[in-house]
C-alpha cells in the first residue's frame, strides 16, 4: 500500500480564553498566542494509514502546506513512523481556503509517485470547514468518501470503506486509488511516539518546495484559486444578563421559573 497523508499545523485550539488574540490585520488569530499544534482529525488519519501499514506493508508519504513551522508537524508524523515527508511553504503570510489548499496539495502530488489511498483529516481544528479533501479529490478527478473512521483491503485493486453517519455506519468498495477524510473514532486513536522516534524523525529528511516549483505563482496565491474570504475577525464582549431563581425547594423555584417565562412570554 502506497499511502498519502495530508497533514495540517493549526494554533492549538485549547488555548485560554484570555490568551486568544487576533493578529494586527485583522484576518487570523496571532500565531504567537499559542503553540502552534498538528491538526487531531489529521492524526487520526495518519494513525488509519499506519494500522494499513502494520497490517499489510507499504510506504507512508506526509505533505502539507504552510509556514517553515509547519515541519514540525511532519516531524511528529515521521516520529509516528510514517516514512517520508513534503512540505510546501507558503511564506506568503496570506490564509489559503479549502480551494487554494487542494490545489496546491494535488500539484505537489502530481509530482510524486503514485498512491493507493489519499487521506486528509475530515476538518481542521481552527476554520472546521472540512472541505479540502473532497476538493482535493475534485482535482485530482478521484473518488471521495466522507467521514470514514475505519478503512480495509478488497483484494489488490479495492478498499473498504467504513463511513459513519447520523444513524450509525455504511460501508463503501471503493477502486484504488481514493481519496478519504477520516473522522475521530475509538479505532484511530494517535499513537504516541516512543523518544528513539523522535530523535530519529528529527534525522530524516523533510523535502521543502516552493509554490513557484509546483507551477504556483507566489504573488497571485492564494487570490486567484480563493473561494472564501475572511472580511474581519472580532473577539465578542463577554455580557452576562442572568438571573438565580430563589426558593425554599425545587417546587417553588420551578413555579418561580415557570412564572417567570410566561412573563417573558406574554411581553413579547
Amino acid at each position: 500500500m502506497n499511502i498519502l497523508v495530508c497533514l495540517k499545523q493549526i494554533l492549538d485550539p485549547e488555548v485560554p480564553v484570555r490568551d486568544f488574540a487576533i493578529d494586527a490585520s485583522g484576518l487570523q488569530a496571532d500565531p504567537a498566542c499559542a503553540n502552534q499544534v498538528t491538526n487531531i482529525f489529521c492524526e487520526n488519519a495518519l494513525e488509519t494509514a499506519l494500522q494499513l501499514k502494520d497490517l499489510h506493508g507499504g510506504k507512508i508519504t506526509l505533505l502539507t502546506l504552510g509556514p517553515e513551522s509547519a515541519e514540525d508537524a511532519l516531524r511528529k508524523g515521521l516520529a509516528m513512523k510514517a516514512d517520508e515527508a513534503y512540505l510546501i511553504l507558503n511564506d506568503t503570510e496570506q490564509l489559503p481556503d479549502s480551494a487554494a489548499t487542494a490545489k496546491a496539495l494535488a500539484a505537489a502530488i502530481d509530482k510524486l509517485d503514485a498512491f493507493d489511498l489519499i487521506l486528509a483529516g475530515r476538518e481542521s481544528g481552527d476554520w472546521g470547514a472540512g472541505q479540502t479533501g473532497g476538493l482535493l479529490a475534485e482535482e485530482l478527478s478521484l473518488p471521495f468518501t466522507a467521514f470514514v473512521d475505519q478503512i480495509s483491503l478488497e483484494g489488490e485493486e479495492r478498499l473498504v470503506l467504513r463511513q459513519q453517519t447520523d444513524s450509525g455506519w455504511k460501508s463503501f468498495s471503493s477502486p484504488k486509488p481514493t481519496v478519504a477524510s477520516i473522522t475521530n473514532s475509538d479505532h484511530n486513536l494517535p499513537r504516541i511516539p516512543k523518544t528513539r522516534d523522535i530523535i530519529m524523525a528529527n534525522r530524516k529528511p523533510v523535502t521543502t518546495w516552493s509554490l513557484e516549483e509546483l507551477g504556483i505563482s507566489q504573488d497571485s496565491f492564494p487570490t486567484q484559486e480563493t473561494k472564501a474570504r475572511v472580511r474581519q475577525l472580532s473577539i465578542p464582549e463577554a455580557k452576562s444578563d442572568c438571573e438565580f431563581i430563589e426558593g425554599d425547594s425545587v417546587e417553588e423555584k420551578i413555579e418561580k421559573l415557570a412564572d417567570k417565562i410566561a412573563a417573558i412570554a406574554r411581553a413579547v
